[in-house]
């Protein structure tokens, strides 16, 4: 899932460190790809601190969450559905249309949580800048990341441009779709292709009207309560 979808989840949360928790692994991988940080396999070193126990449980609910996403049904037929629909569209493109189709997914229940739910982003951005930047420091360095600059340069500019606001609009999902393959393949889509996958994602944004809610109403009730974990 993709930031607001993680938000979703804890939208009522007043412990900041736990929301930046939630959505620190893809912010991690949007400032460096070759992180690959695994707290959740050394949890005694973040114990020692309410700050850093928050990122923690906010880590291992993101973890959570994506498990129970990905290996649901309501994934499964969505994205078999959009990639055949992509599919003749790419067909000169080194760009995997699973991939497209995975990302399309993300980025349209954010945008649907956005439209149909008028869920808080505002909230959102400023739980992540109460999250105090010494702490978020401390879980960096206990995760082997020295120089966490790079990080904090992606991280302020993040919550400065409200990106994820721009995802209300079905041409701007395309527009993110392409910025994220282009970590990957180099000018992945021609402008015929881009027409083309809008005009499908746009068109499917009105079949996830119908049901999306029910993939996070699935998941919602089978996360744990924090003070269970």
């Amino acid at each position: 899932m993709n930031f607001l979808s993680h938000f979703y989840f804890d939208r009522d949360e007043e412990n900041p460190y736990r929301i930046m928790g939630i959505v620190l692994p893809d912010l991690l991988k949007n400032a460096n790809k070759e992180w690959n940080l695994r707290p959740e396999k050394n949890e005694h070193l973040f114990l020692h601190d309410d700050s850093q126990r928050g990122l923690l449980e906010g880590w291992k609910r993101h973890l959570e969450v994506d498990r129970y996403f990905h290996s649901s049904e309501f994934f499964r037929r969505h994205t078999s559905i959009l990639r055949l629909q992509i599919v003749p569209h790419l067909l000169h493109s080194n760009v995997r249309p699973s991939f497209v189709a995975h990302i399309a997914l993300e980025l349209m229940l954010d945008s649907l949580l956005l439209t149909e739910l008028n869920l808080n982003s505002s909230r959102f951005y400023t739980q992540l800048t109460n999250a105090d930047e010494d702490m978020l420091d401390n879980f960096l360095l206990l995760n082997n990341i020295p120089e966490p600059s790079t990080f904090f340069n992606f991280l302020e500019g993040f919550i400065r441009s409200k990106y994820l606001e721009s995802y209300r609009e079905p041409k701007d999902i395309m527009y993110a779709i392409g910025k994220i393959c282009q970590r990957i393949w180099p000018q992945p889509f021609t402008d015929e292709e881009k027409f083309r996958i809008a005009t499908i994602l746009t068109a499917y944004l009105e079949v996830l009207k119908e049901d999306f809610i029910t993939i996070f109403n699935q998941i919602e009730v089978r996360l744990l309560p924090y003070a269970a974990k």
